[in-house]
This record gives structure tokens, C-alpha cells and sequence, in this order.
């Protein structure tokens, strides 16, 4: 069972990086609001047939949540929402991989998010591991900064701040029900998608009514974004259920190595000598972490 966490990230990472690819074509297409939408809108109904079927198979009755998982899923949720959009408006201005680079320097966040709000206390070879993973993404994304390039990496810095927080608390919910770590984040995560949908739709329906409709016309790419999405979801949260957020998103790093072979592959972004130090930075970090942990 220790183990196992490991697995649930990788599939995991390798989920979002896909969803977040499908993501990025979408933004030309919807906009920031309407492409981060596409990952809540078309992803809660998988979301809720993964629920459905763990209920059926594992026979655990669903949960009565208390006040205090309202409050850390509702801030899971709301902080998530404007971390994608942050994301997704950064894509558009930087590669790839770098941006997917800033976002990931959320371990050193969620290790102090989790230390403060949930009491998670990390050993110092785990606090090492995050440390030289960390600088690995910095290595990748610093680049001498003039005042018109500073708003790609403060966007980018402000999403993971805000994925750091909402990792922290919905692993906060999930905890908090004591259940099966399954059922927790099965539950968990049908519920996040739900109010993020709700929310965001009604907010893009009084706004933008436009960005809908053309939401429901890309159905096709838009459907495929929403399963990666509540696929990936559902593999992090089964993560979190195991062991501290920090650790997990530690190892989500490898993320940046997707964005690397994606970014090659699919953009044509060649990856240079200072890129291929960092990642080696991180994959020596997570072999730390795993070690560690």
C-alpha cells in the first residue's frame, strides 16, 4: 500500500499532461475561461461514473460529510478554478514545457500549506528531495526577465500557488471523512467537479454566453479533455489519500519531463543544455523522494 501512491501519480501526471495539451488547443479556440471550463463541464459526469462504480463494487456507502469538509472542498475547488485559468493564459504567452515549469515549483508551497492547515511534518531527506527537484524547474524556467516578460512567469508562479493551496485542501477532505481511501477520493473528487461545473457555468452563462455555446460545438475535443482531466483527477486524489500532498506533488515533477517529449514532439520546442540539467535535477529529486518516503 506504501507503494502505491507512486503508481497513482505517474498515471496521474501522464494524464494531465495529456489533458493540458487539449487544453492549450482549446484556448485559441474558447478562450482562458472556456477552456479551463472544459475540464470541470465535461469531466463531472466521468467523475461521477467513477463514483457510481466504486460504490457497486466496493459495497462503502457514500458519505455524510461534516462542516469542515465543506470548507476545505469548496476552497479546493474555488482556488483550482482560477489556478487553470492562470495556467492556460500562460500557455499562450511561453512554451510549453516552461510554463508547466513555473507551475511545478508548487512542492516548496504545499509543504508549508500542508505544514500550517493539516499539521504534515516532512524528514529531512523528503525536504532535500523537494528542494533539488524544485531547482531543477527553476533551472529550466529562468531566463534574464525585461518589465513586457514578467507577467508569463507571475501568472504561471500564481497558478502554482493556487494548485498548492487546493492540493493541500482537497487532500484536507479527503481525510477528513475517514473512510475507505478509495470511496474518499472517489467521493471527493465527484464532488469538486460538480461545484466547479455549476459554478463555472453559471458564471460563463450571466457573462460570456457566447463561450457556452461554443463550448457544446467542440463537444468532441471538449468530451476527450474532460475524461483525461477526471481520469488524471481521480488518480491524485487516490495519491493524496495515501500520503501528504507534498510528497505527491514532488513526484508529479515528472510532469516536466512529459512537457518535454510533448513539447518536442508535438510544438517543435527543442529542449537545450540548461533544460537538460534541470531535468536531470528533478529526476534525481525523485528518486529521493521515492527513496525517502
Amino acid at each position: 500500500m506504501n507503494g502505491l501512491w507512486i503508481a497513482f501519480t505517474l498515471i496521474a501526471a501522464a494524464g494531465q499532461t495529456a489533458r493540458n495539451v487539449m487544453q492549450r488547443e482549446l484556448t485559441d479556440s474558447l478562450g482562458a475561461g472556456g477552456a479551463t471550463h472544459v475540464r470541470f463541464l465535461f469531466g463531472c459526469p466521468f467523475a461521477l461514473m467513477i463514483l457510481a462504480v466504486v460504490r457497486a463494487t466496493t459495497g462503502t456507502p457514500l458519505p455524510s460529510p461534516c462542516g469542515t469538509y465543506w470548507l476545505w472542498v469548496l476552497t479546493g475547488a474555488a482556488t483550482q478554478i482560477i489556478a487553470t485559468a492562470l495556467m492556460l493564459l500562460a500557455m499562450t504567452e511561453k512554451t510549453f514545457v516552461v510554463t508547466v515549469a513555473y507551475i511545478k515549483t508548487e512542492p516548496i508551497l504545499v509543504a508549508i500549506f500542508g505544514l500550517i492547515f493539516l499539521g504534515e511534518v516532512l524528514r529531512l531527506p523528503a525536504i532535500s528531495a523537494i528542494l533539488i527537484a524544485t531547482g531543477g524547474v527553476f533551472l529550466i524556467s529562468y531566463a534574464p526577465l525585461g518589465k513586457s516578460a514578467l507577467r508569463p512567469p507571475l501568472r504561471g508562479l500564481s497558478s502554482a500557488a493556487l494548485f498548492a493551496f487546493s492540493a493541500v485542501a482537497y487532500r484536507g477532505a479527503i481525510v477528513s471523512l475517514g473512510l475507505s481511501f478509495v470511496m474518499a477520493a472517489s467521493f471527493t473528487l465527484a464532488v469538486g467537479l460538480t461545484v466547479q461545473a455549476l459554478l463555472l457555468s453559471v458564471y460563463l452563462l450571466v457573462r460570456k454566453p457566447g463561450v457556452m455555446t461554443a463550448i457544446f460545438r467542440l463537444w468532441r475535443p471538449s468530451l476527450f479533455a474532460g475524461f483525461l482531466g477526471a481520469l488524471a483527477s481521480e488518480f491524485w486524489f487516490l495519491a493524496f489519500a495515501l500520503t501528504s500532498a507534498a510528497n505527491v506533488r514532488t513526484l508529479a515533477l515528472v510532469e516536466v519531463l512529459f512537457a518535454g517529449a510533448v513539447s518536442h514532439r508535438l510544438f517543435r520546442q527543442r529542449t537545450g543544455k540548461k533544460e537538460a540539467a534541470g531535468i536531470a535535477l528533478i529526476v534525481a529529486g525523485c528518486a529521493l523522494l521515492i527513496w525517502a518516503v
